[in-house]
């Protein structure tokens, strides 16, 4: 189905369950945009790729991206405004949540292949104000867009606020898992420890990931090595994939390799030099042609 069908169909079906003019949707310049009052929120796909043959993608990653005339206003203002813990609140979470992983899908379709993933962000309080069938509405609009749940990934950020619900945090993981999504978990620097590494263990998600934000290039000591290789371990021991995000320099691609991340993400991949970084030489020996980028 055309995209411009696709988006009038699912302005059709929210003006419908509103039960008034809500039409969100809009396609322009084959960008599909989610309007909230004075709002427009957006998608930024992001390649995720093998860690040690760069070129070789395996899925995008999907950000969310927020315009209006006083952006970053609205940004804070959204933020704040999902604070609130009410029941009304919650509700309101689920609606901008299920909103804009619609607006992902349609974003990610033009370049969607059936063998690869698109790995969408859940707020956990979507997954602890759903009681039943997690992913039941989502995967409607997945068939509608004539992809499977397994081409999906539910990526739920955990921290030390949620630690009293993970009993109910994997109870809606293992639903959207019996739906066929696959299933990542996402811990900060931080918050990486004995709580997470139990936490992986239980649940066996398909991936882990770890942002490599400016910080921890501070951290240039034998104990961040280790404990990142601690966390590797723990993702192979369940069969899991492991990803090191929003690499921007060269020190974090190169701890990517040197911790054994399968996977990568970030905007370092998109300049020349990152095919200059350091290779096993076990690798190089059978693979010569496969870590130029394109």
């Amino acid at each position: 189905m055309p995209l411009q069908q696709l988006v009038e169909y699912f302005n059709d079906r929210l003006e419908q369950e509103h039960n008034s003019g809500f039409r969100p949707f809009v396609l322009e310049h084959h960008q599909v945009h989610g309007l909230l009052g004075s709002t427009r929120v957006s998608s930024l796909l992001s390649p995720i790729r093998n860690a040690l043959c760069p070129a070789k993608i395996i899925g995008h990653t999907a950000q969310l991206t927020v315009s209006t005339q006083h952006a970053r206003h609205q940004q804070t203002a959204i933020a704040e405004s999902l604070q609130d813990t009410s029941a009304g609140q919650a509700a309101s979470i689920i609606s901008f949540d299920r909103l804009t992983r619609a607006v992902h899908m349609l974003n990610y379709l033009p370049q969607a292949h059936l063998e690869k993933l698109l790995f969408l962000d859940v707020d956990p309080r979507h997954i602890l104000g759903v009681k039943t069938d997690h992913g039941a509405y989502f995967e409607e609009i997945i068939i509608k867009c004539g992809l499977q749940t397994q081409n999906v990934t539910i990526v739920l950020t955990v921290d030390n606020r949620y630690t009293r619900y993970f009993q109910s945090l994997l109870k809606g993981l293992n639903n959207y898992q019996r739906r066929g999504y696959r299933i990542a978990l996402k811990f900060n620097y931080q918050h990486l420890d004995k709580t997470a590494l139990e936490l992986i263990a239980r649940a066996a998600p398909d991936f882990v990931g770890l942002p490599a934000h400016h910080n921890l290039q501070r951290l240039r000591t034998g104990q961040l090595q280790e404990k990142l290789q601690q966390l590797t371990g723990r993702v192979n021991s369940i069969a899991g994939k492991s990803i090191l995000l929003n690499i921007e320099d060269p020190f974090s691609a190169e701890l990517a390799q040197k911790t054994d991340f399968d996977l990568v993400e970030g905007s370092y991949f998109d300049q020349p030099e990152a095919s200059a970084i350091p290779q096993p030489a076990s690798y190089l020996a059978g693979n010569s042609g496969c870590i130029t980028l394109p």
